[in-house]
């Protein structure tokens, strides 16, 4: 694992690796397991990724493997952060069968979404490289994985924005149509009500907005669906007096061009919410 990449707390990976396999267990276990294979039987298995792509989440096959069997031994080859190529290998599984087999989909589960999630992450985060701007993910998470797909983005070298509503403000356009379309009176008034650590960002998507915003000194601006030539405009009109963000729309197509424009911050929502898995497997050698 990356200097840089902290490790997700136990007191979150084992809950919900524990959730996950009451609801592929039940009450009865693994009926296909334990009706063919001996008790003792043991065996050897290799995760495999069949594609390129970049890990994440190996602490949720290392629990899930720890909670059916304290006999299984998990060997991590290709840490959280790793880049991968077609049959590389991420980890070696040793132990009793039974249990292995009766895990292996939950550790996959976890293991192939959270790499996917990276992966796609490091293909933007490689697409804009040298340039000073930062790769970012948003609330569109998974209902309950939050934390952990936050997690994969840092994995693939992106950033993480807000975890939730309680650590930013964040003004849309219907907090300021809430306010009567006031857009300094919703700067003020949050400003006057939360902490001195907490920022404040405003969406904008016109110019105009963004010039009546500026006065009210907003500590970021989210530019929502600009063209290029706007984006260009908005990071002059904003000169360094706030961090610039763009958003709406990125692909790994326009990645590169928006971030040249000389905004600080791309965020792209589909990191999380549409980022399709890593296809991995188990092959029992």
């Amino acid at each position: 694992m990356s200097a840089l990449l902290s490790p997700l707390p136990r007191n979150l990976v084992i809950p919900a690796v524990q959730n996950a396999l009451l609801e592929d267990l039940g009450s009865t276990g693994d009926l296909t397991s334990n009706s063919t294979i001996l008790p003792d039987t043991c065996l050897k298995a290799s995760v495999i990724s069949r594609q390129e792509g970049c890990i994440a989440g190996t602490d949720f096959l290392i629990a899930t493997m720890a909670e059916m069997s304290s006999a299984v031994n998990v060997t991590v080859l290709a840490e959280d952060g790793t880049r991968v190529q077609p049959q590389s290998v991420v980890a070696t599984i040793e132990g009793p069968a039974r249990a292995i087999l009766a895990g292996e989909r939950v550790g996959l589960n976890y293991l192939g979404h959270l790499s996917g999630i990276a992966s796609a992450t490091r293909t933007i985060v490689d697409l804009v490289a040298g340039l000073p701007v930062r790769i970012t993910c948003t609330r569109k998470t998974t209902p309950g994985l939050r934390a952990f797909e936050k997690y994969a983005v840092r994995a693939g070298g992106g950033h993480n924005h807000r975890f939730g509503l309680y650590d930013g403000v964040m003004l849309k356009d219907n907090h300021i149509a809430a306010v009567v379309g006031d857009i300094g009176t919703a700067i003020n008034r949050a400003r006057a009500s939360i902490g001195h650590m907490v920022k404040i960002e405003l969406e904008v998507d016109t110019l105009e907005q963004l010039e009546i915003a500026l006065p009210h000194k907003p500590d970021i601006i989210l530019l929502d669906n600009m063209n290029l030539a706007q984006l260009r405009q908005a990071v002059k009109m904003v000169n360094g007096r706030a961090i610039v963000e763009a958003s709406g729309g990125i692909t790994a197509q326009t990645a590169r061009a928006i971030a040249e424009t000389g905004v600080d911050v791309l965020s792209l929502g589909w990191l999380t919410h549409s980022a399709p898995c890593l296809d991995l497997g188990l092959d029992i050698l």
